[in-house]
């Protein structure tokens, strides 16, 4: 089994990290470097940066609060948010960005995976995936979850990876904040269609609920939550220990 990877995603509009539910109602939460230092020193293997309001808001992320994040964390970061060209992928890797998050950005362009990829290599491109159900069909949410694309999500992930995505992030909004598990249905179906890594996002609740993640579905690779890292509901190192204890393969 590969090693599972524990992500701690900051949702960030206007230079604060802010979480809601079913993504909206969103409410403050701390500054993306308070939050980012305290992650990379006490077990996170990467971490995530959401600027979530710059594709709605038609705007660039922002790059100063990214920055600042780069500069003081020593674990892989993965950066999303406004993600609309080349010129985007490069100011944010020039930033410090690891890898780059696109998702609306490819909804309206789809050549834009495969000209990253070719550009910056398969590794540093990740679809993000805004999926919520509709009459019991999987579709695409584009805008931070806002809009509806009428595409169907586990062919729109499938074309991604093919593209050259080398990794997916499935974000279930029906699940996200809600705190009563990972969407383990909507995670079957992506890993059935990829070979590519797959991070579950969205509904984690407790220890308990990543553990029934991986041993549920082996191939996924990460998980990935927030408010329940940020509010310190769980504890990294001692969620590690538990999935080690359960038999998950972690990095402690």
């Amino acid at each position: 089994m590969v090693t599972k990877r524990i992500i701690p995603c900051l949702d960030v509009r206007n230079g604060r990290v802010v979480k809601g539910v079913n993504f909206e109602g969103l409410n403050d939460v701390a500054s993306p470097l308070e939050l980012a230092a305290f992650y990379s020193e006490n077990g996170a293997d990467e971490l995530v940066f959401y600027d979530i309001t710059a594709s709605a808001e038609g705007r660039r992320l922002f790059t100063d609060a990214l920055k600042e994040v780069a500069s003081h964390i020593f674990i892989p970061l993965t950066v999303g948010g406004g993600i609309n060209s080349l010129d985007d992928f490069d100011r944010v890797l020039k930033c410090g960005a690891d890898k780059v998050s696109v998702n609306s950005g490819a909804i309206k362009n789809p050549a834009l995976i495969g000209e990253a990829a070719k550009r910056y290599g398969d590794q540093c491109v990740v679809l993000s995936a805004d999926i919520k159900r509709v009459n019991g069909v999987f579709h695409i949410f584009a805008k931070g979850g806002r809009e509806d694309t009428g595409m169907e999500a586990i062919d729109w992930i499938r074309r991604g990876a093919e593209n050259g995505a080398g990794e997916i992030v499935v974000n279930s909004i029906d699940t996200d904040g809600v705190k009563r598990g990972f969407d383990l249905e909507m995670l079957r179906a992506v890993c059935e269609a990829v070979s590519v890594p797959v991070i579950a996002s969205g509904g984690a609740g407790c220890k308990a609920d990543f553990v029934t993640l991986f041993q549920t579905l082996p191939k996924v690779d990460a998980g990935l939550a927030a408010s329940i890292f940020h509010f310190g509901e769980v504890d990294i190192k001692d969620l590690k220990q538990t999935l080690r204890d359960a038999g998950v393969i972690v990095r402690l």
